[in-house]
């Protein structure tokens, strides 16, 4: 089992489907077979079906996702393959993620052979902008031209720069792409206005800017250098082409971020996610571990303190920031920030009056005042395995009857199991 998946088995209760709260829970629109029992009597995890899990989605003009997906008890891993590579997804979340962002792929990749890019290929060598010519041709100069507190940025950059557009010239020549977009990123990343170029491709893309999918990086990356450095616009809602053509670039899926993500420079983000880390009393140690986790790209770092905010800063948050502050891998905070985001929406809803955050395992759950605790799932399909059924008898939860809050299905033993234990289901 993944690193991932053994934390939200540490972590996780049960998950069922989106009834009202107090009320039988239906069978789910996705059930598989029934499971087949271990040998001491808990259930195997079962395999979904990708088309009744992602419907039209499950397949596009250069992607499939495989039809068997395996479950783990709490989440279903998908596997696409694309013209762009294969992806593996945990959780139905991401792999609509990732379907959105090979689009998006797919239309980089368009443009990166029209003869528009290739213009922008001849003006990055032939003539550069100026922020990147003066760096290029006097990275000394250049440095010395910027405030102190940024002219770190510049050093080493002229060379690793010019060596950069060359060797987009001779790969685009040689019609071979591959590797473009990692090297431009690296040289580009001290040439002031690229990385406000690239949030802005992202934004017209509708894509998170610090997705940890490589093969979508590298593409903007690409793409954006070239239009950057050769001074060109890059309009990827409607952008002319030569010859009087036109080539359209349609939005992909809207990600539902935040304007703050595209308009906004990391450090800013930083900035505000620091006060607010404060204004909770968050230990400093805590504060460094966030803002500095790998596990937690900055996009999750902003919703996660965003979704606190949305439930009014409660007793608790401090807490669960900590818990967020030590995740290990990307998968686990992403799913932090999805059992907030159910949370949030619940409160906004005015379906729940919260007194205060309460950690369960490594689980945020919230308390209501009238005591009854709510407990957020983000799962796809729960059977009963034993860590299930482990989570379901903890020692904290006897008594308590809490409510589970997902949109998810399960199996009828695991249904009728958590009813044993007093456990109610409500959509979130």
């Amino acid at each position: 089992m993944k690193p991932a998946i053994l934390f939200i088995a540490a972590v996780l209760p049960a998950a069922a489907d989106t009834t009202a709260p107090n009320t039988p829970v239906p069978a789910a629109p996705t059930l598989p077979a029934a499971p087949q029992n271990t040998a001491d009597g808990y259930e195997f995890p079962v395999a979904l079906s990708a088309s009744r899990l992602l419907g039209s989605d499950a397949a596009g003009a250069d992607y499939r996702v495989r039809e068997q997906v395996p479950t783990d008890g709490y989440m279903a891993h998908f596997t696409i393959d694309s013209d762009y590579g294969t992806f593996q997804c945990v959780g139905e979340t991401q792999a609509r993620a990732r379907i959105a962002e090979l689009e998006a792929i797919r239309k980089l990749v368009s443009v990166s052979r029209s003869d528009l890019f290739a213009e922008g290929v001849k003006r990055s060598i032939e003539q550069p902008i100026d922020a990147v010519k003066n760096i290029a041709q006097d990275p000394v100069g250049s440095a010395k031209a910027v405030p102190k507190t940024i002219g770190h940025l510049f050093k080493k950059v002229g060379r690793s720069v010019e060596n950069a557009a060359k060797n987009v010239h001779e790969k685009i020549e040689s019609g071979d792409s591959s590797g473009m977009g990692s090297g431009i990123g690296n040289a580009a990343k001290g040439v002031i206005g690229f990385d406000q170029a690239k949030l802005d491709c992202a934004k017209q893309l509708q894509v998170d800017p610090y997705t940890d999918n490589e093969r979508l990086q590298e593409e903007m990356e690409k793409v954006t250098w070239v239009f950057f450095s050769g001074g060109m616009p890059l309009r990827i809602g409607a952008m002319a082409a030569s010859g009087g053509a036109s080539m359209a670039l349609t939005a992909t899926k809207v990600v539902g971020l935040p304007d703050e993500m595209y308009t906004s420079t990391p450090s800013e983000l930083a900035l505000r996610d620091q006060q607010a880390m404060e204004a909770l009393s968050v230990p400093e140690a805590v504060i460094r571990k966030y803002q500095s986790n790998e596990a937690l790209s900055i996009t999750l770092r902003r919703s996660i303190i965003k979704s606190l905010a949305a439930l009014g800063n409660p007793q608790g948050s401090a807490g669960v920031l900590t818990v967020a502050a030590n995740c290990e891998a990307r998968r686990q905070s992403e799913f932090i920030d999805q059992a907030l985001r159910l949370l949030a929406a619940r409160k906004q809803a005015g379906q729940l009056d919260l007194a205060h955050l309460e950690i369960i395992g490594r689980l945020p759950g919230a308390v209501d005042k009238a005591g009854l605790l709510h407990i957020p799932a983000p799962v796809d399909y729960l059977t009963w395995t034993s860590d299930v059924a482990a989570f379901a008898n903890r020692d904290d939860l006897v008594g308590r009857k809490p409510q589970l809050l997902t949109r998810a299905g399960m199996s009828e033993r695991a249904r009728a199991e958590l009813g044993k234990l007093g456990w109610t289901v409500a959509a979130p």
